[in-house]
């Protein structure tokens, strides 16, 4: 695992431990934080975040700076699962908009 997840794996992690439910995973390479089984968000190589949302939420968000669908292999995973680029949470507020966006859809 390289440094770039670990530093953001321990990002994430600090902002969801007060979450009650909260799990965390490696999964298809990328250490997922779960909620109630449902996974939130993910720390991707070279520091993506992996954020999983509602569709039509993610057809809004996909118009937000380094934000992409995912793809895992040679699979697009569809609006609902989106990579976000490392230079586009350097800040933990912009981090944490990405982690309420996936909270806000796995409640809804």
């Amino acid at each position: 695992m390289d440094d770039a997840v670990t530093e953001l794996a321990d990002r994430v992690r600090a902002l969801l431990m007060a979450e009650p439910g909260l799990e965390e995973k490696r999964m298809f390479g990328t250490r997922a934080f779960l909620l109630d089984g449902r996974i939130l968000v993910g720390a991707r190589k070279e520091g993506v975040l992996l954020v999983r949302v509602t569709e039509e939420k993610g057809a809004t968000l996909l118009t937000e700076p380094g934000v992409s669908v995912a793809v895992m292999g040679a699979k697009s995973m569809g609006p609902s699962w989106l990579d976000v680029t490392a230079t586009a949470i350097e800040s933990d507020d912009a981090l944490m908009f990405w982690v309420d966006a996936a909270r806000d859809s796995a409640a809804g």
